[in-house]
């Protein structure tokens, strides 16, 4: 098991490679089609997609955190 001290770590490289991951899927599909070579294409597309996606979604998470923190009032 990974220690919980690297649970913000953990938690931005799954969010940002599932979602990287399906953008990624649909662009795509939406420039090439379900053809010959989209798998190929959209893992390649992917994979560059994830390698921006991991460092911002680290970068921008204590951000949106506090924006969150500023529209949201205690129950």
């Amino acid at each position: 098991m990974i220690p919980v001290r690297y649970t913000p770590v953990l938690f931005a490289l799954i969010l940002s490679g599932l979602m990287s991951l399906l953008v990624s899927a649909v662009s795509t599909l939406r420039v090439l089609g379900a053809g010959p070579g989209f798998i190929e294409t959209w893992l390649s597309a992917w994979l560059a997609a994830w390698l921006f996606a991991f460092p911002t979604v680290l970068l921008v998470a204590p951000l949106t955190r506090r924006l969150v923190g500023l529209l949201t009032r205690p129950e």
